[in-house]
């Protein structure tokens, strides 16, 4: 990894609109073996679809220009193609109903979403599970976080936490092991991985009915 660290990526090309302290998350992706991840907020970046992925962006960048918006998502999208390479990482994801629940973008968008991620547990190098609302409290009420291990057993693992403007990246075994026994913990008290399916598609089907008046067309 340090010897390919003075090798530019790809992300390079997106330095206009990449901020410095993610460039080094990219760079932990695509040399990664395992991520586990824990998202409350959103969809994970890698799971996101296109139309989600740009709701997602406005959000938090409503008065950029329309240029702008595209190449964020254009950089989103290019970052998923890590998943379909020759020797993809494994993702375990572990979400919490209320993204699913939470309305970004239109329910068209939503459902085209919720859709994407049925086929993504379809995939063998993909595993989700959903925490449901009456699993209540959990191991992991701080916050969304990934944990990323690599081929090379000499390397250690890295818990990345991202905040509003920059980002943590821990890898003293006193953390990770923290970080570690929260992720099982949280594989634990989801619904197992079986379920998932079942789980989303009665969510899109509730989204398909008595949530039209709640989510904008």
């Amino acid at each position: 990894m340090a010897r390919q660290a003075n090798t530019p990526g790809w992300w390079h090309r997106y330095g206009e609109v990449l901020p410095s302290w993610f460039q080094s998350y990219l760079g932990l992706e695509a040399a990664t073996s395992l991520i586990r991840t824990y998202e409350v907020q959103f969809i994970p970046g890698l799971l996101q679809t296109r139309d989600y992925a740009r709701a997602v962006v406005v959000l938090g960048h409503e008065k950029a220009p329309e240029d702008e918006i595209e190449r964020r998502v254009d950089l989103r999208m290019t970052r998923q193609q890590v998943l379909s390479r020759s020797d993809p990482p494994q993702v375990w994801a572990v979400l919490d109903e209320a993204l699913l629940r939470r309305p970004i973008g239109n329910r068209k968008v939503m459902l085209a979403q919720i859709e994407a991620l049925i086929e993504a547990s379809r995939q063998p190098n993909i595993r989700l599970q959903v925490i449901p609302f009456n699993a209540g409290g959990h191991a992991a009420a701080g916050g969304a976080f990934s944990i990323l291990r690599f081929p090379d057993q000499d390397l250690p693992d890295v818990v990345y936490v991202e905040q509003l403007t920059s980002a943590l990246y821990l890898d003293k075994r006193d953390d990770v092991d923290r970080y570690a026994l929260a992720m099982e913990t949280l594989c634990i008290q989801a619904a197992p991985p079986e379920r998932t399916r079942d789980i989303l598609h009665r969510i899109a089907s509730e989204y398909d009915t008595y949530s039209l008046d709640a989510v904008p067309q």
